[in-house]
């Protein structure tokens, strides 16, 4: 017996809408064609020295005494928009915030973070509460970004702020990567930074002063 259809014909969806839906990511991901596989991922990694890390780590920390993280915009704004913004000086790259993308009527929305450099480009999606849900969206929005970008794979992390999970597209397999690991921060900063550098990339061998 086949599956009922998640997404009807005629109906609008935002990338927010996939975060609210009640199914498993695996079911969602097969209305665009794509399979949804968990395992330990092996990450682009930057084997350069991140400048000033043992600097902003104190910051983070230091910031942390003193808001709490009750809220998604506390998160963004102590937590995820200050070490998105210092891999983007490390990189040179630009960062979007809340970048609008529409492919069609059921991809359509604002990707909270996009950060796209010599390498790759790399999706963020800040979440309060849901780990599990926010990376069905940030699945969808990855999907989405496919459709434009000339690239066979494509990253993307969803994030609580103190805790980040990584996800891999595998354009030509059709094929959603989970990985197993999850990140801390501020206490997995110095791993964190280096994969988040490692996906971009820099434009050159040295760092920035």
């Amino acid at each position: 017996m086949s599956r009922p259809k998640i997404l009807q014909e005629g109906q609008s969806y935002t990338f927010r809408s996939y975060f609210e839906m009640p199914y498993e990511t695996d079911d969602i991901l097969a209305e665009f064609g794509y399979s949804l596989s968990t395992q330990r991922l092996q990450l682009p990694t930057s084997s350069h020295l991140v400048s000033r890390l043992a600097d902003f780590k104190a910051q983070l920390e230091a910031s942390l005494q003193l808001v709490r993280l009750s809220s998604e915009t506390a998160r963004r704004e102590i937590l995820v928009a200050p070490i998105l913004l210092e891999v983007a000086r490390i990189c040179h790259s630009q960062l979007r915030i809340e970048y609008p993308l529409t492919v069609n009527e059921q991809l359509k929305g604002k990707l909270d973070y996009l950060l796209r450099g010599p390498r790759n480009l790399l999706v963020i999606e800040a979440k309060n509460d849901d780990l599990s849900r926010g990376f069905t969206q940030l699945a969808v929005e990855l999907i989405a970004l496919s459709k434009f970008e000339d690239q066979s794979l494509l990253y993307g992390a969803v994030t609580l702020g103190n805790i980040w999970l990584f996800g891999q597209l595998n354009a030509p397999d059709k094929m959603i990567t989970q990985d197993l690991t999850l990140y801390r921060a501020p206490d997995d900063l110095e791993t964190l930074m280096a994969i988040l550098v490692g996906i971009i990339g820099l434009k050159n061998e040295s760092l920035p002063a």
